[in-house]
């Protein structure tokens, strides 16, 4: 007690190190004490010569998003095209060990970036979360850097999924894909300019039909493995004998052949993860981000993490990873894997039921990426780094100018009308996106790893936060490696020995560039510094605890259940 906090980054005096174990509600006490005064109305409280910003990093967003909506958001973020369709390509190049072997690695690489991120969510809960964070503990040109580079990707993404929405239709009906396309953008468009709880019970519908539809589908594989199917023959781990558990990788023999077909399921178990980490994009908006972030990150990373390696086991036992419609770029159900067990397996109708859930599933994407890209945007103005126009809400909290600007890049979903169709724009704009989020991942986590050093620095005790990570700061070290590593090998297969083609390489590695001239820029326009340790604002923006709503705990069995379950 008796501590100051430390000032803001922008502030180059000295900053005073609070005593060991100083919690925010420590600070707000002891300098209302000092001053004789409360809270100014404006979010700042006075304290002699340093002074707390209750609002730094915040927007006029309404916290409407409840612990459920919330954790319904991360099962959204998590479960698509990636777990449906995306692994298909994947197996037809590792085969059924190193499909597994990849999804269980950067499964590890996920957990950890949650749970880092995770921490900074639980303790600084601010509007778009991720720029603001980077701007306040690495450099602010960082942080602009981050905001466009994830922004980019989730926006171009809606675009992205769009087209696959139009290839997916395309399996029951010929419609003009320009018809999916303009429904699909009006829907997304409408639910985003809504009050974000309309938003988030969305996501609560969407991401209860994904969950339901990979459990129909766990159910369904278990049975054709025993030789429960019309077909009647029990598979169990053939294709794990034959044509073995790795394949040669585009025809590379051997051992080499085995790991280049390891790094592609790796690369692409990467692309089938990242989202998940928009749950802690919603702390800006949610109720009670103390206890609601950290229950997402510990139970929606391992419930997300335990469907894509179950998934990957299945996979392993009930297709056949020579089966060529694994890799014939349908982007519809024709080249999911499930549906080639389905039909194998001679069950009539399912593969149609599949195909639905997964044109929610990519609907359901190009919504979330429209939310997030434009709460970075958001984010982007409470940094002065855009406009504060962009910043504006309406009388529900809807930042209407941030929700158009993000939208604006959807219709380059039309551009799969050209001669190269709908499944090739899916294409290169799912890699444009990719690497962007690895980065976001790899920044994230570098961030956290300033965090944790200034809080030493200034002799903080994480004890005193909400909520802290575990194993840190090593959890946030293996994040930010690992999504180095993704983000550098997510070519590799260009400069194997004839493969060597421009498109892909630029498409692979565009986002790296992308990221590093606006912080060159932006350091050479504002001067910015990297920010030490000692200088480090470790207190503005966080919440009062007692000013956060407390929701019921649940008293029945059912209850308690359901509260354990999501």
């Amino acid at each position: 007690m008796g501590a100051h906090p430390t000032q803001t980054v922008a502030d180059n005096t000295p900053a005073v190190p609070p005593a060991p174990a100083a919690s925010f509600d420590d600070v707000k006490h002891d300098l209302e004490r000092a001053s004789g005064s409360s809270s100014n109305g404006k979010g700042v409280l006075h304290g002699g010569e340093h002074d707390v910003d209750t609002t730094k990093g915040q927007a006029n967003l309404h916290r409407r998003l409840n612990a459920r909506q919330i954790t319904f958001i991360g099962f959204s973020g998590g479960i698509g095209t990636g777990l449906f369709i995306g692994t298909g390509s994947a197996y037809a190049k590792a085969g059924p060990a190193g499909l597994l072997l990849a999804y269980l690695v950067v499964g590890s690489i996920l957990w950890c970036v949650m749970q880092s991120i995770s921490e900074l969510g639980t303790l600084i809960p601010t509007a778009g979360s991720f720029p603001h964070w980077a701007s306040r503990f690495i450099d602010p040109s960082v942080g602009f850097s981050l905001a466009l580079s994830y922004g980019y990707c989730y926006t171009i993404a809606i675009a992205s999924e769009v087209s696959a929405a139009a290839v997916l239709v395309s399996y029951w009906s010929d419609i003009s894909p320009a018809v999916v396309i303009s429904i699909s953008l009006a829907l997304i468009l409408a639910i985003n300019l809504m009050p974000v709880r309309f938003y988030g019970e969305t996501e609560v519908v969407t991401a209860c039909v994904k969950i339901l539809c990979f459990l129909m589908l766990v159910v369904v594989s278990i049975v054709i493995t025993a030789g429960g199917a019309p077909e009647g023959n029990a598979i169990g781990f053939r294709y794990w004998n034959n044509p073995g558990a790795w394949v040669d990788y585009n025809g590379i023999t051997g051992s080499t052949g085995h790991f280049c077909g390891f790094l592609a399921a790796f690369v692409n178990a990467s692309f089938s993860f990242i989202g998940v980490e928009t749950v802690v994009v919603a702390a800006g908006e949610a109720e009670n981000p103390h206890r609601s972030i950290p229950k997402a990150a510990k139970r929606v990373t391992a419930r997300i993490g335990f469907f894509y390696i179950l998934g990957a086991l299945l996979i392993g036992m009930t297709v056949d990873p020579r089966n060529p419609d694994l890799v014939s770029g349908t982007g519809n159900a024709n080249s999911s894997p499930w549906v080639l067990a389905i039909k194998a397996a001679g069950i009539p109708a399912l593969d149609s039921v599949v195909n639905a859930c997964i044109l929610v599933s990519a609907w359901s994407a190009g919504n979330s990426y429209c939310w997030v890209g434009s709460r970075m945007i958001v984010a982007m103005t409470t940094d002065r780094q855009l406009p504060s126009f962009f910043g504006i809400t309406s009388k529900y909290g809807v930042p209407y100018y941030a929700v158009l600007a993000s939208f604006a890049f959807g219709p380059l979903a039309y551009l799969s009308l050209g001669s190269g169709g709908p499944s090739q724009a899916f294409g290169w704009l799912q890699n444009l996106s990719t690497v962007a989020g690895l980065i976001a991942w790899a920044t994230l986590c570098f961030a956290y790893i300033r965090f944790h050093r200034g809080c030493r620095a200034q002799g903080v005790n994480r004890d005193s936060f909400p909520w802290k990570s575990p194993f840190q700061p090593f959890t946030a070290y293996y994040g930010f490696i690992g999504s180095v590593i993704v983000t550098l090998v997510s070519g590799f297969s260009v400069f194997l020995k004839g493969n060597w083609d421009v498109q892909d390489f630029i498409a692979a590695y565009i986002g790296i560039p992308l990221f590093i001239v606006p912080i060159l820029l932006w350091k050479l326009i504002k001067r910015t510094r990297f920010v030490r340790a000692r200088e480090m604002d470790l207190f503005s923006g966080r919440i009062d605890t007692a000013t956060l709503p407390v929701p019921p705990t649940p008293t029945t069995a059912w209850g308690k259940f359901i509260d354990w379950l999501f």
